[in-house]
């Protein structure tokens, strides 16, 4: 079995293993600009479910459920740095894309919202 073959047999394994590094890698990146991000006024919003973010949650972060953020826009200025986070960082993934389509230059995925506690 040659290179190609392995390739052809095995890309979705390897595209998961890329797909898992980059948002490990992406979530290390935001967590180190924190201070940064921080200093310049930025607002940390947890897009978990209320039940989620009532069980735990990140001190300083507000709630906006993944499914209602459309409709809240207006809360988050877009003047100013957000950095979203959620159980696993696939619905803040999510967010940030939404943010992105409304116009919110500065928007960052750090991934579960633990990270904020490290």
């Amino acid at each position: 079995m040659d290179l190609l073959d392995l390739f052809q047999k095995y890309w979705p394994i390897l595209a998961l293993f890329l797909w898992l590094a980059y948002k490990w890698w992406n979530s290390k990146r935001v967590v180190a600009m924190l201070p940064e991000l921080k200093k310049n006024g930025a607002i940390f919003v947890d897009v978990r479910s209320a039940g989620e973010f009532a069980n735990a949650n990140a001190p300083g972060t507000m709630n906006i459920p993944l499914q209602d953020l459309s409709r809240r826009l207006g809360e988050l200025p877009k003047s100013s740095p957000i950095v979203l986070c959620c159980a696993s960082g696939t619905r803040s993934g999510m967010a940030k894309l939404l943010l992105k389509k409304n116009g919110y230059r500065e928007v960052y995925n750090i991934g579960t919202w633990s990270k904020f506690l490290d």
